[in-house]
C-alpha cells in the first residue's frame, strides 16, 4: 500500500531532514573532534526524543493506529541498527581511523544510507503492491537470516583478507596515508583515496547489506510508505551518537543478537503467513519488545570474562 500522505508533506519532512543534518556538520560539529561518550548520550536522548515528538504528530494527525505502527518500525530499525554499530566498530578498528575522523565518514555514510534506504523501501513495496507472491520471498529471506545470524560466530567476523577491501585498493588509486579529513589527496602529483575515503565505502557496503535485512522487515510490519521511511530515517538519524554511546561498551550486550534473531524469524513467519492469519500489531510490538528486553537483561546478568 503507497501511503496516501500528501506530496507537500514529503517534501516538507526531507527539507526538514536536510536541515538537521545541515545543522549537525555545519554548526555543532564543524570542528573534527572524537565525540565523548557524554556528547553522544545528550545526541542519542535528542534524537529519541525527536523521534517520540514525530510520533506524537502522527497520532494527532493520522491516528491511534499509525502511530503504533510507526513507533514499531521505528524500534525493529533501531533494534537491527545496533548490530550494524558493531560492524562500524570492526571497519574503524580496521582501517585505523582516528577517532575524530569517524563522525565525518559516519555523517556521510548516513547520508548515503538514507538515499539507499528510499530507494529499497520504494523498490520494495512497488514489489509487493504489483506481485503479492514476494512478500513469501521476503517472509522466507527474513528466516533464513535470522536463522543465519543465530549460528554466526564472533570470530567469523573479520575484514582480514575481505575480497572487497582487495578489490577497491586495487581498483581504486589509493594511499595508506590518512590526510586530515579529506577523503582524496595528491601524492606525487597524482589524486589518491585516503584510508578515509575506503572506510566511508566500506560503511556504505555494510549498511546495503543490512537494509536488505531491515528493509523486509519493516514491510512486514506496514506497507504504508510513509511510516516505513520516516521510522527508518528516525533510526538512522540517531545511529552515529548511539554508536560513540556503545563503542566502548561492545561486548556488554553480546546476547543482543539472539533477540534480533528471533525478531527477525517472527516477522518472516508473519509475512509467510499474511494470507492465513494476520497476527496484531499489539502483539507484534509486544514480542518485539520482549525480545530486546530479555536479551538486554541477560547480557547484563551474564557478562563476558
Amino acid at each position: 500500500m503507497m501511503s496516501s500522505t500528501p506530496l507537500s508533506v514529503w517534501i516538507g519532512f526531507i527539507i526538514f531532514v536536510l536541515f538537521l543534518l545541515g545543522l549537525d556538520l555545519g554548526v555543532f560539529n564543524k570542528k573534527d573532534h572524537e565525540v565523548g561518550f557524554k556528547e553522544s548520550i545528550l545526541w542519542s536522548l535528542f534524537w529519541i526524543l525527536l523521534s517520540l515528538v514525530f510520533g506524537a504528530g502522527i497520532f494527532y494527525f493520522k491516528g491511534h493506529q499509525d502511530f503504533v505502527l510507526f513507533m514499531t518500525g521505528y524500534i525493529v530499525e533501531k533494534s537491527l541498527s545496533v548490530d550494524n554499530l558493531f560492524v562500524f566498530l570492526l571497519i574503524f578498528k580496521y582501517f585505523k581511523t582516528p577517532g575524530k575522523y569517524q563522525h565525518k565518514v559516519l555523517f556521510y555514510g548516513i547520508l548515503g544510507a538514507l538515499i539507499m534506504r528510499a530507494i529499497f523501501i520504494y523498490a520494495g513495496i512497488q514489489l509487493i503492491t504489483k506481485f503479492t507472491w514476494v512478500i513469501y520471498l521476503f517472509g522466507a529471506f527474513l528466516v533464513y537470516s535470522g536463522v543465519k545470524m543465530l549460528f554466526t560466530h564472533e570470530e567469523d567476523e573479520s575484514l582480514e583478507g575481505n575480497k572487497t577491501i582487495i578489490w577497491l585498493q586495487k581498483f581504486i588509486p589509493s594511499t595508506k596515508n590518512f590526510h586530515g579529513h579529506d577523503f582524496f589527496a595528491r601524492e606525487g602529483g597524482k589524486l589518491v583515496a585516503t584510508p578515509l575515503f575506503i572506510t566511508l565505502v566500506f560503511v556504505e557496503i555494510s549498511d546495503v547489506i543490512f537494509a536488505v535485512d531491515s528493509i523486509p522487515a519493516i514491510i512486514g510490519i506496514t506497507k504504508d510508505s510513509f511510516l516505513v521511511f520516516t521510522s527508518n530515517v528516525f533510526a538512522i538519524l540517531g545511529l552515529r551518537s548511539l554508536y560513540f554511546a556503545l563503542k566502548g561498551m561492545a561486548d556488554i550486550f553480546h546476547y543482543l543478537k539472539y533477540g534480533l534473531s528471533a525478531i527477525l524469524v517472527f516477522i518472516g513467519v508473519k509475512m509467510l503467513a499474511s494470507h492465513i492469519y494476520h497476527i496484531p500489531v499489539w502483539l507484534t510490538i509486544t514480542f518485539i519488545s520482549l525480545c530486546i528486553a530479555l536479551s538486554i537483561l541477560m547480557s547484563l546478568l551474564h557478562r563476558k570474562d
